[in-house]
């Protein structure tokens, strides 16, 4: 598998956490160049880590794990999303939002969110490990390239946020419900 086809399915592996990405960056009142880099690395930590996991784990597991990623990946994001979107229902008026809110990151959610989108990555290596592709460059590819798509991705949730906060953060956790939608519904083949 040449250096082309490798960047293009890193490319796609990143678009779920690229989205995401900019769901996070919706809820910063202004950019926090330190949490982006933390999610980024998160994300693009979580891409690069999956392929190996799924290439280690190709010839024992995959039976095990395979059937259900597609309802994990769902739970996952529709949980992050429709937390968002109760957030969003029930904080004051626009603007009245508490400031040390936006000043730390959520470790657990941002953890659950990178599992979440890169739960594709797996089955990337699983494949992988059965066209018998060495997995060491694809894999720090999918994570170089899923870290630099976050990093711009919260930038630019960040700014459409910043004046529409409330709005955004209600968009950016139906966007999450939608990718987990999404996601069952291609598992199903009922989308392309």
């Amino acid at each position: 598998m040449g250096l082309v086809e490798v960047f293009l399915v890193a490319v796609g592996l990143s678009m779920d956490a690229f989205a995401v990405s900019i769901c996070k960056g919706l809820g910063m009142r202004r950019v926090n160049y330190r949490h982006a880099v933390v999610i980024a690395l998160f994300f693009g930590g979580f891409q690069a880590g999956m392929p190996v996991l799924g290439y280690l784990l190709a010839s024992n597991f995959t039976g095990l794990v395979e059937p259900f990623a597609h309802w994990i990946a769902f739970g996952l994001l529709a949980y992050i999303g429709g937390k968002m979107i109760w957030d969003a229902a029930h904080e004051g008026p626009e603007g009245e939002q508490v400031e040390e809110d936006t000043q730390r990151l959520d470790m657990p959610e941002l953890a659950m969110l990178s599992v979440a989108t890169s739960i594709d990555a797996l089955a990337v290596g699983v494949s992988y490990a059965m066209l018998g592709v060495q997995i060491a460059w694809p894999a720090a590819l999918i994570g170089i390239t899923t870290f630099c798509f976050s990093f711009v991705g919260v930038v630019i949730g960040n700014r459409i946020g910043a004046r529409w906060e409330r709005r955004a953060t209600l968009v950016g956790g139906i966007v999450l419900v939608c990718i987990g939608i999404k996601v069952v519904l291609e598992h199903y083949g009922l989308l392309p």
